[in-house]
């Protein structure tokens, strides 16, 4: 989609290929306008808000891509000609800088990413007054692909699994993307208690609390696209602060309650992060004790949910076996 004035941008919402339609589900049930799954992730339509949004409100999805333009470039004459002619100043502001990232894919005539990276700087460069660097927050990405060279902007900055709310993490963490996506795949609505045995730093159950209470994941990080041109600060804000808990006043609560445990101590006894936050809302219990000692919470049915430990940290299959033995027996 070529960039022009009142153009509407189309957003990709990155995630691994298995769950793009969990993530797809989610999108269409949040609102966004004609999700598609598609390789490696969902695109919707959409304005800058609607990128706003997705950024703050989508839990499985691992960044958001807004397409700004696409062209033929056979050649890398075409591509720095073409490159000139993207409305780069729409989006990027002059003081900023940006970095460039280009993947050619194999078949393309064009197969020299950094040839094609040189040629896109330049135009930036020389359209807007940009400078260019290695390491910057705003990043331009290109894929040419058979002639075709699509350009999106990186609106996300840090990977969304980033909530901002975990000062301590332990080994082999389950992602805050992954974990609200197999929720979903359980059917989880947030109206049961969800139960994690082996829940290390809490990710599973702490997921679950916040989309019992429709907290944000998004509330309390800061994105790339709060530094691109046409930002709205404003309205961003009042976006953040729609519904609740969008700056730390985490307050609501469920009408349930949500469970973890584990047996390593320090998995579960840092209080500064959203764990303590979790448990001073009074709506998560974090306890230490093996998945032996597990205890059925009172109250009606609800999900258990884990992810056990692998590899080195379970020891040999015969320590494995009868842990897992044990632990059905609950």
């Amino acid at each position: 989609m070529i960039a022009e004035s009142g153009w509407k941008p189309l957003l990709r919402f990155l995630h691994h290929s298995s769950y793009r339609d969990v993530l797809c589900a989610e999108a269409r049930e949040k609102g966004f306008i004609d999700p598609t799954p598609i390789k490696g992730g969902v695109t919707v339509r959409g304005g800058w808000p609607e990128v706003w949004r997705a950024n703050l409100e989508l839990r499985g999805a691992s960044r958001v891509l807004v397409r700004v333009s696409a062209f033929q470039a056979f050649r890398l004459p075409q591509l720095d000609m073409r490159a000139h002619r993207v409305a780069w100043s729409e989006f990027l502001r002059p003081d900023m800088p940006v970095r460039v990232v280009v993947a050619c894919n194999l078949g393309s005539h064009i197969y020299h990413a950094w040839a094609a990276t040189q040629r896109i700087e330049k135009a930036i460069q020389e359209e807007l007054g940009a400078p260019v660097s290695a390491e910057d927050e705003i990043v331009i990405k290109a894929r040419i692909n058979d002639g075709l060279c699509t350009i999106s902007i990186d609106t996300s900055g840090e990977s969304l699994h980033k909530r901002n709310h975990k000062e301590a993490v332990h080994k082999a963490p389950m992602r805050e993307t992954l974990a609200p996506l197999f929720l979903r795949q359980c059917g989880y609505d947030g109206t049961e208690a969800v139960v994690d045995p082996m829940c290390g730093s809490g990710t599973f159950v702490i997921e679950a609390a916040d989309i019992a209470t429709g907290l944000k994941p998004g509330r309390w990080r800061h994105f790339a696209f709060e530094q691109l041109a046409g930002f709205d600060e404003a309205a961003w804000s009042r976006m953040r602060g729609a519904g609740g808990g969008a700056g730390g006043a985490d307050d609501t609560k469920p009408a349930v309650r949500f469970y973890g445990s584990d047996r390593d101590a320090g998995a579960i006894a840092d209080e500064t992060d959203q764990r303590g936050a979790c448990r001073r809302r009074g709506v998560t219990e974090f306890r230490q004790h093996g998945v032996t000692d597990l205890v059925a919470p009172s109250g009606p049915p609800g999900l258990v949910i884990v992810n056990p430990p692998y590899g080195n940290r379970i020891g040999t299959g015969s320590s494995f076996t009868p842990c897992m033995r044990r632990w059905g027996s609950r």
